[in-house]
């Protein structure tokens, strides 16, 4: 299905791709070129640019062009190494603010407001490239819609861009964040933007360095437009806007090593055990999948054929001593099992106990999860939930949900059924399990941070 997408991705790139570029650069609303005096200045024709759609050439974008990416020129040397968040108005509007969000980073903001997928693409080289980033926070796309760039060209574009990147440094990570929604009146329908994050996703399917942060979600509203209370504008984020976009990248900087990177020195309660020793996956790892749960996917792939395929794994695997799990979607990290982001948006992961617990037992720990991540603690092999609750259900009416944070969820276990809250709130009273059998972790969508994993058991 992989090759496939890309097939049919790549063939409507080129039916429609270059009509609707050439149609919006050819805008009668758009000034004429001027000459580029300098190597800073806007290219004065589209003529061996790489890429395809729109490049805006308005006078005020091409002095702000200018004088942006000459003021950057000086800047090469005290910028090796950063972080560089690269885009348009949104990325550049977060201005003094971008250091304060993240102090333990040190950042680089090379966002220019107006700019579109193609002009990303002509400056990513002395603009990027020049300061050998140690990762890249992609945001991109927005504008090429108001200049009637159509999805497919949008997304070839940003596969570019990763391209020019990834043969730059094949190991440098990126985050792409998903187009943020706006609203019709800005000429950025949902409907476009839902196709376009559709596309990257797709596009990115076989780039494992690259990380795609669901800014979408984390933003729409019941519209699935932009926000008023956070986009008062229906384009651009104000303060609180930004805070919670800073919220949505921390836990992945953190899984890039870039972060929070001290162990964690939390102890268990007294008659509480730790599951988890902090730096490895010992007395965690993988067990055969069930003839029960076979069944259950192929139903669910016959009622819904975007529905994520069950893992089907045919023999026990034990972890002990390792720091990840060998295809790399289970990382122990300070203090922390962290289910990675999967490549084209979902794939179920399963993690489980290589002890099973017969036991009456309280079973705490606390979960972060990334805008509209999926994933699950299993209880002997009934599954909690474990998501971002307000966004991906089923609790959306949690009063003490933390999104983007730490929740801990507490589960007893008492003759076979189990009482489970989140922050003191009930999500089951009466969850029913089998007599016997082990702890399990999941990720599915987004990423998923597990930590303080501990179990008191019970007589």
């Amino acid at each position: 299905m992989h090759y496939l997408s890309l097939l049919v991705f790549g063939l409507l790139f080129l039916h429609y791709g270059t009509a609707s570029s050439s149609a919006s650069i050819s805008s009668p609303t758009r000034s004429p070129s001027v000459a580029p005096v300098s190597r800073f200045d806007l290219p004065a024709s589209d003529s061996g640019l790489p890429g395809s759609g729109p490049i805006r050439r308005y006078p005020w974008f091409q002095k702000l062009w200018t004088e942006r990416r000459t003021a950057w020129a000086g800047q090469v040397e005290r910028d090796q190494k950063a972080v560089v968040f690269l885009g348009d108005s949104i990325t550049q509007g977060w201005g003094a603010a971008l250091v304060t969000s993240f102090p333990e980073l040190k950042v680089a903001n090379r966002g220019i407001s107006g700019d579109t997928t193609r002009g990303v693409l002509i400056r990513l080289q002395e603009d990027v490239l020049s300061l050998h980033p140690t990762a890249v926070v992609l945001l991109i796309g927005t504008n090429d819609l108001e200049e009637n760039g159509a999805p497919w060209t949008i997304a070839t574009n940003v596969r570019l861009i990763l391209a020019a990147l990834h043969d730059h440094n094949p190991a440098l990570p990126v985050i792409v964040c998903a187009v943020m929604p706006s609203s019709p009146t800005k000429k950025r329908p949902a409907f476009l933007i839902r196709r376009i994050n559709q596309l990257i996703l797709e596009a990115t399917i076989d780039q494992p360095q690259v990380t795609v942060l669901d800014t979408w979600k984390l933003f729409a509203d019941a519209q699935n437009d932009a926000p008023l209370a956070e986009f008062p504008d229906l384009l651009h984020p104000n303060a609180a806007g930004y805070v919670k976009f800073a919220a949505a990248l921390r836990p992945l900087f953190t899984t890039l090593g870039l972060s929070e990177r001290a162990p964690d020195t939390f102890r268990p309660e007294p008659g509480f055990v730790s599951l988890f020793n902090g730096h490895d996956l010992t007395g965690w790892g993988t067990r055969p999948t069930t003839e029960k749960e076979i069944a259950t996917t192929i139903r669910m792939q016959a009622a819904d054929l975007a529905a994520p395929l069950w893992p089907i794994v045919t023999q026990t695997a034990n972890y002990d001593g390792l720091t990840q799990s060998p295809d790399a979607r289970w990382l122990a990290q300070a203090g922390r099992i962290v289910a990675t982001t999967p490549p084209g948006g979902r794939r179920i992961q399963q993690l489980w106990t290589t002890r099973e617990f017969p036991q009456n037992f309280i079973l705490k720990l606390e979960f972060r999860a990334t805008p509209n991540a999926d994933g699950g603690v299993y209880l002997r092999g009934p599954q909690l939930q474990a998501r971002d609750y307000l966004i991906a259900g089923p609790y959306l009416k949690l009063a003490h949900f933390r999104p983007l944070d730490w929740n801990e969820l507490t589960i007893t276990v008492t003759d076979g059924v189990a009482h489970c809250t989140c922050n003191g709130e009930v999500l089951e009273a009466g969850l029913k399990l089998p007599a016997t059998g082990p702890i399990g972790l999941e990720g599915d969508r987004g990423q998923i941070e597990y930590r303080r994993i501990r179990i008191r058991e019970l007589p």
